[in-house]
Parts: C-alpha cells; structure tokens; sequence
C-alpha cells in the first residue's frame, strides 16, 4: 500500500527554559541554562542539591483548582503542552474534523511518581490504617495523561501512552507517524511529559550515580562531550506536537513546520542502565531510522543526540555516529540540547523532537553548552556545535533518545516541501 505522508503542524512546550514554544526556542539559541538549585523541597541532604525546575508555573493559569487537584504534576504538565499544541494547529476551527479519526497517543517513563511519594509518606506516618485518597491510582499511572487530553477534547482515536523510559515520547511520535501513515487516524497529539523532580526521584538517580554533584555551579553542570563530565541534570516538563496526514492539512489549510519522514527503533540487549559500550543499540536505530525514511546517512544535516552528560553514554554514541555516517559525521552538526534543558526523562524526546522541527524550519542549530575542556577519548574533529548556535541550511535533522533497559529511538524530520 501507498503509505501517506504525516506532517507536523502545532507545537507545544513547558521547559525548565521557557514555558512556550518562542520561550523554548530562544532560549536554546541564546544557550541558556536551565539549572538552579532545587525549589520543589528541600534537598540540602541530597547528594544533588540542583535540578532544571520549570519556572513561573502556576497550574490554576490553565486548569480549575479543583481539577488540578486530581492530577499529577505530569499530566498537568501533559494537559497544558497539549492544549498549547492544538491551539497552535488550528485543528478544532476545522468544520469537516472528524473526532473519531483524531488520537492522543504521549509519552512518559515514570508517571506520577510525586503522587506515589506523597500516599506512600501519609500511609506510613498514620497509625498503619488505610486511608488513601480515591484519586490515587488514577492520578498516578502513567497512561492517565493520554486519557485526560482526549476526555477535554473529545479526541476518540488511537489512545495510550508508550513507557520506555527516556526514550517513551520518541516512541510516542513513532507509532503515532506510523498509524497515521498506514490511514489509521488523520491526525495525533503526541509526546511526553514528565515530573520527577522530587525527593524519590533525585534519590533514585543519586543511589544510581546518574547525576552530576556539581552544587557549586548548577548552571555549567550539564556538559555533554566535556572531559569532566559526571553525570546528566534532572528536568522536568513536556512537549507535544500534532502530527496530521497531508492532505488532511491541506484541505484546512494548516501551518506546516516540517515533515515526518521515518522511524527507528532497536534494544541493546545488554545491560539494565549502561549503554552498550560500542553503541550497537544505537547505531542500530538510526541506521533503520534511515532506511525508513528511504535516505541517504549523507543527507542529515543535523544530529540531536542524546548527549545526557554521562561518561559512559556521550563515548558509546559518538562511536554510533561516526559508524553510521562515516566520512560524513564530519560535515553534520551535531549538539545536545540537555546541556540546557536538562534531562526530561520521558519527556526528552519531545522537546527534543521540537528543537529539531524548528531548527529544519530555522536554518540554525542550537547549540551544546558548557564545554570548556575537550575529551581525548573522543573525536574533537566532529562539530558538536561547542558553546553558540551555528547558522547552516538544514534540510532533515535526525533526534536520538535512549533509555534505560537499552531502548533506543530515532525520529527524522525534513524540511517542508509542497
């Protein structure tokens, strides 16, 4: 069959560097920072004091408080970077939408992990009887989110939501490109949202010495590829975009920012938490991201790597890199956006996924900051776009994101042509 083309038209984004899109998108290229000591508790006994917060958010901007309250911060997270997106898209001013043929499919490693903390901490402080809050459950599982963006719109369409640790709001935007290319839905709001930072979450990556204990300097503590790298930032937020079928868009005249064109995805089958140390599972992915798409390697311009901050993670993608693209790795730029924004966890992918449409939009790549020291152990001929955006004509940027239990994905993007 004739598979349809699936093109990206609204987006929407709650970042720890900005609480919109244009927010989002220019603090990228102006390589700000979104670190900062911890506000959500107090976490002067913690190994990691700093987190990459959203910052100015007030939920009963969006949301009725009484509402609110029956949701995690995820899906609220969720419900208002979706509601960002579809507005953005136009999609309900359109007469002939057809609501069962429109679906929610989103992202989210942990869920409501927050809400966990706080039924688990009330139950063990009380006399040992069960008194838990009827919201519980549904407040906490992650596939709650797609639920409540369908339920405030209506959407009827395909409807859940894919765990696969960091790599979940890349799946998301996969399957969601996929079902919609088979003829399986006109339209999707898709990707992920997250809201770890808090005290189960920053001990857990403590215990796993994931994270960086840079507390003197919060702000230059994540640096991807840098030689004294030890570790990546917690974040938290979300992104959403809505991919459309082409003539879908078409006919209701919709702002097109980019096209989907291919998928991949592979397992490292190797280890719980560690990459494979050659980068198999990644160059797998990318190297079938590729053939989906049905281009060339020579043909990508721009590279969002996962580039978390770890010692072990940079290497084994870096070496995926230059075993995929060969002499061309040299002529791409690459740059990971996580020295900015953080780790969003499930949510990477997202706003990962985002900063690449606006950069094929764009002609700019936003930048890697916070590197001071090159590491010998890598190539330093490769242009990891070090400090300040680069202008460059890019035609179709590649987004890796990586999770634990060794799930790798890749989504490409293009330029929009008629």
């Amino acid at each position: 069959m004739e598979l349809k083309r699936v093109v990206v038209t609204g987006l929407g984004a709650l970042t720890p560097i900005g609480n919109t899109v244009s927010e989002y998108w220019s603090a990228l290229l102006a390589g700000k920072s979104g670190a900062a000591p911890i506000t959500h508790f107090d976490a002067s006994k913690f190994k990691t004091q700093f987190a990459c917060e959203v910052k100015n958010f007030n939920v009963e901007d969006f949301l009725d408080r009484k509402e609110a309250r029956k949701l995690d911060q995820f899906s609220q997270y969720a419900i208002v970077t979706a509601t960002q997106a579809v507005e953005n898209s136009g999609l309900l001013g359109y007469s002939n939408v057809n609501f069962d043929r429109i679906g929610v499919i989103w992202g989210s490693g942990i869920g409501g992990l927050k809400t966990f903390q706080e039924e688990a901490k009330e139950f063990f402080a009380g006399d040992g009887t069960p008194r838990f809050n009827p919201f519980f459950i549904p407040k906490m599982i992650a596939d709650i989110a797609a639920g409540h963006i369908s339920i405030k719109y209506g959407f009827r369409g395909p409807n859940y939501v894919t765990v696969s640790a960091c790599a979940s709001s890349t799946n998301a935007i996969i399957d969601s490109f996929n079902l919609i290319r088979l003829g399986k839905a006109d339209a999707i709001v898709t990707g992920g949202s997250e809201a770890a930072v808090n005290e189960m979450g920053m001990g857990g990556f403590n215990a796993l010495k994931a994270l960086s204990t840079r507390n003197d300097s919060p702000e230059n503590a994540s640096r991807p590829f840098d030689l004294d790298r030890d570790g990546f930032v917690l974040g938290e937020g979300g992104g959403a975009l809505i991919l459309e079928e082409y003539t879908h868009a078409i006919k209701r005249g919709a702002i097109i920012y980019a096209e989907v064109i291919g998928g991949g995805m592979s397992g490292d089958a190797y280890h719980m938490t560690a990459p494979h140390p050659e980068g198999i599972g990644a160059r797998n992915t990318m190297l079938t991201a590729l053939e989906d798409a049905e281009i060339d390697a020579t043909e990508i311009d721009y590279i969002n790597v996962h580039g978390t901050s770890t010692p072990l993670g940079d290497a084994a993608e870096i070496k995926a890199i230059q075993a995929v693209f060969g002499d061309h790795a040299y002529k791409l730029n690459i740059s990971s956006t996580k020295s900015m924004t953080g780790h969003l966890l499930g949510a990477a992918g997202a706003i990962e996924a985002i900063a690449c449409v606006l950069a094929v939009q764009n002609d700019i790549v936003p930048p890697t900051i916070n590197h001071f020291t090159d590491d010998p152990e890598l190539d330093n001929k490769l242009n990891l776009t070090f400090n300040l955006a680069q202008k460059r004509v890019v035609n179709i940027a590649l987004s890796n994101t990586f999770g634990f239990g060794g799930h790798n994905t890749s989504v490409i993007v293009k330029k929009y042509q008629s």
